[in-house]
Parts: structure tokens; C-alpha cells; sequence
């Protein structure tokens, strides 16, 4: 064989070589990208169904008590609910009456009856009670004007009467206003009237245009519109409380209302306070390679990937760091965390108390999971609100 046609016979190998080895990295990032639009979608999809991440293993009727799969969480002191049956029935659970390293048995605080059929998946959740009747507390049914429509609430009066400082309490993300209430009781028993919203795409809320979660940058407006409700029936401060995603959307509020004025004060639990630290989070507990989690969030802020990731404008992450934009805070804030959280990491919080140490109050517990503090410790959670409301509102 000639020297030029083995020549050519090695250049047209290299070709080859060249060109199977862009196919197959072709394949990757395409892979890649997909995988990363699935990330990136989940993240600002809502909820239409809980996950199950607990089983029900037996109910002994006569004992009232239940036996569920061993979890971090199902194993925490304190009381607590249980969806069961595709969430159509809830249960309250009281204290832990004895585990093993597979399961846990607790009190049941519903009656269960011998007729009563309980399903096997069930959810571990903190909310506890799941309607405003269940307070036994005065209330009503109200309805805020938001810009995606009437988004229904509950309006719980200070103890006396309407006060003139109100709370608008915001629930988090895939879950509903019922998760809020746990704290009515103390700020009723403060002198401070509660306002337990909804908001868009939360499934009781109007959905916006896009049916996606804006992680707190569209959110806030419903509860703008809230406060604006709330001044208009005679609340002249508000102070806002939010749970996880419910946190952002309240700190979103308080660095982009006209309504500042009357911001007295901010009370967060589990809070989101910058999502890239939130979703790298997400991402390595679900093993997701950091290159796949990075292009996910590009998704999310790059206008022509937003506009499919989630059919509507790109998502600022640097706006919803409120460690980066801590400077802007005005009010004071109660932050309650956990740092074995799960969910959400306590870091970001910590580092906000360390920016702002003047406004910032940090109240960091051990081992309560996430929103899963009053349950936890319900006396330590409510006093440490009652006197910072009492230091920072009602003095």
C-alpha cells in the first residue's frame, strides 16, 4: 500500500473516531439537558398528590395506636398528622410508644373504629390540624383580591376583638394554609389578629398564567394583596410569618411591597433563604451529577429554557438570596431552624443572622426536621415567638 493511501485510510480512522466521539458527547449533553429540564420542571411544578414516605403496618383499634415504617421523622417527639388513603383521610398522632430499628408505634390522637379503612402509604406531616374549625378559635371564611384573583383565607381576631396589628401567615411549598395553623393560638393569645392566606398555584388559590411556582418571586404578590386586605379591615403593622417556601415569599414581600411601611417585623420557619443552596441540596441527595444541577438552574433563569421549563418569566436566583441582599433588610426577623433539617439546610440561614446580626435572631434547634418545630417542642417554639413579639412588636 502507498504512503498517501495509508494516509488517507488513517485520516478518514480519525474522522471516524472524531465524529463517533462527538455523537456519543452529543448524546451526553442531550441526555444531559434532559435530565436537567426534568430537574428543573419538578422544582416549579406544584404538588396535584403527596409522596408517601412512610407505610402504615398495623392498627390495633382496641389500643388506638398505629405502627408505621421507622423514619427520621416518624420517629420525632411531639404530635403530629398522617395522610393516609391518597390523602383523603388525615389522622393526629400523639407520642411515640415504642420503636425497634424497622418500625415505631404511636398513639393515635382520631379514633379509628373497626369500620374505618386505612390505606398502607401514608405521609408524615407537621401540620397537625388541617382545618380552622379545629382551633375552636373564632374565625372566618374570607377572600383576598390577589392580581390572579379571589384567593381564599382565614381570618382569625386577636383575642378581644381585631387588633391593629395583624399576622399574614404564609404556608410552604405543596402544602395548603392549614400548615399555619399551629401558630394562631399565639398570636391571638399576643393580641395580634391572623390572616392564614393562600396563594397561586397552591390548589385554593386562583393558578397564575404559567400554573408554576415562582419560588417566592411571583408569589409575594398575593401576599402584597394580602397585607393591602389587611389595612383596609384596620391593621396599621403586620408582621409576616412563612414556612420553608413560605419564608422566601415573605422575605420577597418585605424587599418589594409599597405596603413596607407597615412591616413590623418577619417570623420564618425552615425558611428558604437562597434556593441554589436549597436545590444543591436536593440535588446530591438524589445523587444528580453537579454539572446536571447546574444546567437545572440555568433552566430556571435563562429566558428561552424558563419559558419551557415553566411557561413563563426566568427566575432570578441572585434576587431570591437574601444573604446577598442582606443590606436591604429593614425589619426584624425570628428565624427557626434545624440543622438536621433534611430539606431545607440551616447554612443559609445561619449566614443570614451572621450578615445582619442587628435585625437577625436565630433560634437553631438540634434534631426537629423540617417545619416540624412546634411539633417537636411545642412550649420551646411558642414562647421564643411570644417573647420576641413581646421584645421586637408588642413591647
Amino acid at each position: 500500500m502507498s504512503g498517501s493511501r495509508r494516509a488517507v485510510i488513517v485520516r478518514r480512522g480519525w474522522a471516524e473516531a472524531i465524529a463517533l466521539g462527538l455523537a456519543a458527547a452529543l448524546g451526553v449533553m442531550i441526555g444531559a439537558t434532559a435530565v436537567a429540564f426534568t430537574v428543573a420542571r419538578r422544582v416549579v411544578t406544584p404538588f396535584t398528590k403527596r409522596l408517601a414516605d412512610t407505610e402504615v403496618r398495623e392498627i390495633d383499634r382496641d389500643a388506638q395506636t398505629i405502627t408505621l415504617t421507622k423514619t427520621t421523622d416518624t420517629v420525632l417527639p411531639g404530635r403530629y398528622g398522617l395522610f393516609v388513603n391518597g390523602s383523603r383521610s388525615y389522622l393526629k398522632l400523639g407520642a411515640v410508644v415504642r420503636k425497634d430499628d424497622t418500625a415505631v408505634t404511636r398513639k393515635l390522637l382520631t379514633h379509628v373504629g373497626p369500620t374505618d379503612l386505612i390505606g398502607r402509604d401514608a405521609t408524615f406531616s407537621g401540620w397537625y390540624f388541617d382545618h380552622a374549625s379545629q382551633l375552636h378559635l373564632p374565625y372566618e371564611d374570607v377572600e383576598i383580591p390577589s392580581p390572579v384573583g379571589p384567593c381564599p383565607a382565614w381570618y382569625f381576631p386577636a383575642q378581644g376583638g381585631a387588633g391593629s396589628t395583624w399576622v399574614v401567615a404564609v404556608h410552604g411549598r405543596g402544602t395548603t394554609r392549614s400548615e399555619v395553623l399551629r401558630a394562631v393560638p399565639v398570636f391571638r393569645d399576643a393580641g395580634l389578629s391572623t390572616l392564614a392566606i393562600s396563594y397561586r398555584n397552591d390548589g385554593e388559590a386562583p393558578p397564575s398564567q404559567s400554573g408554576r411556582y415562582g419560588l417566592g418571586a411571583t408569589e409575594w404578590r398575593d401576599v402584597d394583596a394580602a397585607i393591602a386586605y389587611a389595612r383596609e379591615r384596620g391593621a396599621s403593622r403586620v408582621v409576616l410569618m412563612g414556612w420553608s417556601m413560605g419564608g422566601a415569599i415573605a422575605l420577597q414581600t418585605a424587599l418589594n411591597t409599597d405596603h413596607s411601611d407597615v412591616i413590623a417585623g418577619l417570623i420564618l420557619e425552615s425558611p428558604v433563604v437562597d434556593w441554589r443552596i436549597v436545590l444543591d441540596h436536593q440535588a446530591r441527595a438524589l445523587r444528580i451529577p453537579s454539572a446536571v444541577s447546574h444546567l437545572a438552574k440555568r433552566q430556571l433563569t435563562v429566558r428561552s429554557w424558563s419559558r419551557v421549563v415553566r411557561a413563563g418569566d426566568p427566575i432570578s436566583l441572585d434576587d431570591l438570596d437574601l444573604v446577598r441582599r442582606a443590606d436591604e433588610l429593614e425589619q426584624p426577623v425570628l428565624i427557626l431552624h434545624s440543622d438536621d433539617d433534611g430539606f431545607v439546610p440551616s447554612g443559609a440561614s445561619r449566614a443570614l443572622a451572621e450578615a445582619r446580626p442587628d435585625l437577625v435572631e436565630l433560634d437553631i434547634y438540634s434534631e426537629a426536621r423540617h417545619t416540624k418545630l412546634w411539633n417537636y417542642d411545642e412550649a420551646r417554639w411558642s414562647n421564643r415567638i411570644r417573647r420576641w413579639l413581646s421584645e421586637k412588636i408588642t413591647p
